[in-house]
């Protein structure tokens, strides 16, 4: 006789922080629900490091692969690219919290986009996080949004500006206008939802 284990699961948070994930694989925790995706593409990897290297150093620290804490939020996101500012977040930990966050990119991939426009939108706003830049190189343009608002899911940004690739995205949280001339494409693909 097998045994089953059937009580119910109440801490997402402890079940993702044991969740081994397959390796070429990535993970994240977003409101309960753990969402595994592929890695991504070459064309999103050089669109980050575009970005990457285009934040100056001298006052801010660009990280990749770093999972976030979202206060009030059963989530751990694992931005594509998280800046905040030099010496803000010294210690070690595998979690920063979004009120340290400046910016935040996400390049978006035929799997992540539902999320990056819907789901990260609200959780980015509801950590107060300032500034959520959304790169699509499907649609080759640029999302800011700033000015974040609300609680919980209803949270979201205020203000939103798209650009398209090739023309400067001003950054102002930064003090920088983002170069987007050399950000590649990917064909076009038809989405469940488009907000």
């Amino acid at each position: 006789m097998t045994a089953v284990d059937d009580r119910l699961i109440t801490d997402a948070a402890q079940v993702f922080e044991d969740f081994e994930v397959p390796e070429g694989f990535k993970a994240e925790l977003l409101r309960g629900d753990i969402v595994m995706m592929a890695g991504p593409d070459r064309v999103h990897n050089r669109i980050v490091l575009s970005v990457l290297y285009q934040i100056p150093r001298d006052r801010w620290e660009p990280l990749q692969t770093q999972d976030i804490a979202i206060p009030g939020e059963s989530s751990e996101p694992q931005p594509d690219l998280v800046v905040l500012e030099l010496g803000s977040e010294p210690g070690p930990g595998r979690l920063i919290p979004a009120p340290a966050i400046a910016l935040l990119v996400e390049v978006v991939s035929k799997n992540s986009a539902d999320a990056d426009y819907g789901i990260k939108r609200s959780m980015y706003a509801a950590g107060k996080v300032p500034a959520y830049l959304i790169i699509d190189p499907f649609e080759a343009e640029c999302m800011l949004l700033t000015e974040p608002t609300g609680t919980g899911e209803d949270a979201d940004y205020e203000v939103e500006r798209t650009s398209k690739f090739g023309a400067p995205v001003p950054l102002d949280v930064l003090g920088i206008e983002l170069d987007t001339s050399g950000f590649g494409t990917l064909p076009k693909f038809k989405r469940h939802r488009r907000p």
